[in-house]
């Protein structure tokens, strides 16, 4: 563990000017790291992490790998803005990515265009979010790992978009310890919709 990244990480990350967070039913945006409508024309799962090391972004990636095998006609992409690095070894200590794409955006170009940016002390370290970290723990044996980049104050969210490139369901992260219902995603790309 790097004392000086920890340190650095519980500093909140510069100003980008954010979007709205996008609803259902409004498309998807796009980044030229992150295209709607994607190229294999598959709906996807996507999961803006809050930062590699953090328990609840663990969780909600071993979710996401877990789905990706069990769901091979679906997309799943986790966006990571700790850097290219710090990603990889975050990976490697997971064992490796499996089927989920993972883009590195570093700039958070991607976070402001979904409407993700800095949150609040409650948001990172409410007395729930403290209890359910010890519990994810406890239960999963999933706990902090060292924060090698990318900052404690960013938030995250999710979002099940379809082939078209339509955001069907989703939200940006409530708290800290809010992790991705991987199941309801799923269950949401796999219903038939009416064309938007």
């Amino acid at each position: 563990m790097n004392i000086s990244k920890e340190f650095a990480s519980w500093f909140s990350p510069s100003y980008i000017k954010l979007a709205t967070a996008p609803r259902v039913g409004d498309r998807a945006p796009s980044d030229p790291k992150l295209v709607f409508p994607t190229e294999n024309k598959k709906p996807t799962v996507v999961a803006c992490l809050r930062h590699c090391g953090c328990p609840f972004s663990e969780a909600t990636f071993l979710a996401m790998r877990t789905a990706a095998t069990q769901h091979p006609n679906i997309s799943f992409i986790a966006i990571s803005h700790s850097d290219q690095q710090s990603t990889e070894k975050w990976l490697a200590d997971l064992k490796g990515p499996g089927s989920v794409t993972v883009v590195v955006d570093a700039e958070r170009s991607i976070y402001a265009k979904w409407g993700l940016g800095v949150v609040s002390w409650g948001h990172v370290i409410s007395p729930a979010a403290l209890v359910n970290a010890w519990k994810l723990g406890k239960e999963q044996g999933i706990w902090n790992r060292p924060t090698e980049s990318g900052s404690r104050w960013q938030s995250g969210g999710y979002w099940a978009v379809d082939q078209e490139g339509y955001v069907r369901w989703g939200y940006p992260a409530a708290r800290a310890d809010d992790v991705l219902n991987v199941d309801e995603a799923v269950k949401t790309l796999r219903r038939p919709h009416e064309r938007l």
